[in-house]
């Protein structure tokens, strides 16, 4: 059996700060998507809608809301469940992910501007109309899209069901 590794996982290289982030935007490949949310609790609805996402582009960009973006949306006191570090690092790990970043503010606004993705997504609870960055992308030619939902899942349930256990 093979000895552990003292250097970090690869996929630690795919985090980048909000600071790094326009840097190393100039070695991703292009048509790039770019899509964003808590990601607190990570379950099949989360993986399917980024792996979606993901084919719509030659790379994917991840945003996740810091954790006190993630108590200014009001789900509950005991959220976000997993720390920003550690929602980062699984984000990161995923195949379909190519660069995962993160915001302080209540939208991801600033992070899209920084990016100029070619495709903004977002889950089918979102109407067109409601994403931000709508307006901004589609305005420099990009495409935005609410994807519906293959699998109905939550993390607030999940989390409920947790709870009754």
């Amino acid at each position: 059996m093979a000895e552990p590794s003292s250097k970090p996982p690869n996929f630690e290289g795919k985090i980048v700060s909000p600071d790094e982030l326009p840097a190393r935007l100039a070695s991703v490949p292009r048509p790039l998507v770019f899509t964003n949310g808590c990601f607190d609790i990570l379950h099949r609805g989360h993986v399917t809608l980024l792996a979606q996402a993901r084919a719509l582009g030659e790379a994917l960009v991840v945003a996740l809301n810091a954790d006190p973006s993630v108590r200014r949306l009001g789900k509950g006191s005991d959220r976000p469940v997993n720390s920003l570090p550690d929602r980062l690092a699984v984000i990161a790990a995923l195949e379909s992910v190519t660069l995962a970043t993160w915001f302080e503010e209540d939208t991801p606004l600033q992070r899209i501007l920084d990016c100029r993705p070619d495709v903004l997504v977002k889950g089918g609870d979102w109407p067109l109309d409601r994403i931000v960055g709508n307006e901004q992308v589609s305005g420099w030619g990009g495409r935005v899209l609410s994807l519906p939902f293959l699998h109905q899942t939550s993390t607030t349930l999940l989390l409920e069901k947790i709870r009754r256990l």
